[in-house]
């Protein structure tokens, strides 16, 4: 991606958590809302066909969003 923008823009490490977070929704609000108006990168669509070719080939695979969650906090727990 190529910017002409600086990354971060001027004054953006200046603000709080906060008022960086709300500074990003903002801009993701301005980028456009209808689906085809945003180009999917190559490299999208390869991995989205890759994953459904893996799914075609052996099905569901993974863990049940339960055992998931209970891993998950586990591991937050243990900090």
């Amino acid at each position: 991606m190529s910017s002409k923008v600086p990354l971060p823009p001027p004054g953006f490490d200046e603000l709080s958590n906060d008022e960086q977070i709300e500074y990003i929704g903002q801009l993701w609000n301005c980028i456009p809302s209808q689906p085809e108006d945003a180009p999917v990168p190559d490299w999208h669509m390869e991995l989205v066909e890759e994953r459904l070719a893996r799914y075609e080939k052996d099905g569901m695979e993974g863990t049940p969003l339960e055992e998931f969650e209970k891993e998950l906090f586990e591991l937050l727990m243990k900090g």
